[in-house]
């Protein structure tokens, strides 16, 4: 192999060891199905964890941001509501921002 060939081999297989650290230290974090974003009761295809179903959408009165006696806000160091959590029946808490956008979700028996 010419010297340019060697070197081009050299740095495919470092870029492929590189990508494979990366994604194994990625699914290395879940500890657990459970805990998993893969777990269909995690999953936002889940209705329970959809702004589509009502008890998760920003026109529950609940949930609104227009709603001052809401329990369920969730705000920025400054004081800013940003968004709103819902417990799901499956013990889920889902995090919405106040236009019904899942940001993320707490396992079910975890602490938030």
């Amino acid at each position: 192999m010419k010297p340019s060939h060697i070197n081009t081999v050299s740095k495919l297989a470092l870029a492929f060891l590189a990508t494979s650290a990366i994604t194994t230290s990625v699914f290395a974090q879940v500890t657990s199905w459970d805990n998993s974003p893969l777990n269909y009761n995690n999953s936002p295809l889940n209705y329970n964890n959809s702004s589509l179903n009502y008890n998760n959408s920003p026109l529950n009165y609940q949930n609104s941001p227009l709603n001052y006696n809401s329990n369920n806000g969730v705000y920025d160091n400054s004081g800013n509501r940003i968004g709103y959590e819902v417990k799901a029946p499956s013990g889920v808490t889902n995090v919405f921002d106040n236009s019904g956008n899942r940001m993320g979700y707490s396992p079910a028996g975890t602490r938030k």
